[in-house]
């Protein structure tokens, strides 16, 4: 890791979801797809490595304090899921705690438990 490199971390909750998109679009679309999709959202988690700031990531303090997401993308189109993040704490550690991984259909808000907020 370098200077410039945050931690990413996911909830139990975010790895639960990972794990279920995966699932979900091997019995819908095929292994291959869901490989494809799969390297699509660590892709997304890896680039989260540069920083909260990442280009097309966004506040969303209508969900909560500190709450950001980052829509995943696929050949410069937006996929249907997105990660929601919070920076843990800036100045000591660097870090980015991914809380769920969702469906742009979903409402975070409903989606979050007491451990996350």
């Amino acid at each position: 890791m370098t200077s410039t490199d945050w931690e990413v971390e996911l909830s139990s909750a975010a790895e639960a979801d990972l794990r279920q998109i995966v699932r979900w679009t091997t019995r819908q679309f095929g292994a291959a797809q869901a490989r494809a999709y799969g390297q699509l959202l660590r892709d997304a988690l890896k680039a989260l490595e540069a920083g909260p700031n990442i280009i097309g990531a966004r506040g969303r303090e209508e969900i909560g304090a500190g709450y950001r997401t980052l829509h995943i993308a696929r050949n410069r189109r937006r996929a249907r899921h997105f990660i929601l993040f919070r920076v843990v704490d800036p100045a000591e550690e660097r870090v980015i705690r991914v809380v769920r991984i969702l469906h742009d259909a979903m409402d975070p808000a409903r989606h979050l438990s007491g451990e996350e907020e």
